[in-house]
């Protein structure tokens, strides 16, 4: 769990401080909560995973359940409202995403250990094979070869993890959520086994989000 040592760090020493931010409604066009490229655990550890995001009391805020558990793989564009069925973009994600995974056994991935950071918590997850960077590049560069970017415009992602909060609204009670992840900062979640990668749409609810899958694509 090495490589969330400093990442846990800053996240406590912010909430601590008072630097938590939180998330606003979607709205048309916003950066965040566009489409994106993700995958959503299954079997005992979706069940573990739901089980102890059923345990942080942070009412008010976005505590994520079993459909909504999610690893994202690449985000996409900015917020729609709508993305019908035959939308350009759409259809270039899932013709790109399904050339991707071409030959590519399933991700394998350990989740453990959680972490605070400003804008909520996750549980860390620990790649036990190149998959997740293998697909990511592919992903990538089936989009450009496509004449459509994404809105990673060069990040590199060397860090995943499922978020299981999402804070909505100011934070009043940081000591509590940071209690909490250090309380569960060594919890062995599972092994995950990830076989659907999907395009997904987000989805406010009013009291969390709700995940719609748009395409899909099996790994080998």
């Amino acid at each position: 769990m090495s490589d969330f040592i400093d990442f846990r760090a800053r996240g406590r020493a912010a909430l601590l401080a008072g630097g938590a931010t939180h998330d606003s409604p979607m709205v048309e066009g916003a950066r965040r909560w566009g489409a994106a490229a993700v995958f959503r655990p299954s079997g005992e550890v979706l069940d573990r995973l739901a089980a102890l995001a059923g345990t942080v009391e942070a009412p008010g805020h976005w505590v994520h359940g079993r459909r909504t558990l999610h690893l994202t793989l690449r985000s996409l564009e900015p917020y729609r409202e709508r993305i019908p069925a035959g939308d350009p973009l759409r259809v270039v994600y899932r013709d790109a995403l399904a050339e991707a995974v071409e030959g590519l056994a399933p991700a394998r991935v350990r989740l453990a250990g959680v972490s605070p950071h400003p804008g909520g918590v996750v549980a860390c997850g620990h790649p036990e094979d190149d998959t997740l960077v293998t697909l990511w590049k592919r992903f990538a560069h089936a989009m450009e070869s496509r004449g459509v970017l994404d809105l990673e415009h060069g990040r590199v992602r060397d860090r995943w993890y499922v978020s299981i909060v999402h804070f909505a609204g100011p934070l009043t009670d940081p000591r509590r959520i940071v209690a909490w992840c250090d309380a569960h900062a060594d919890v062995d979640i599972g092994l995950a086994e990830l076989d659907t990668a999907e395009i997904v749409q987000f989805v406010l609810t009013g009291t969390g989000i709700q995940v719609k899958a748009l395409e899909e694509a099996r790994l080998a």
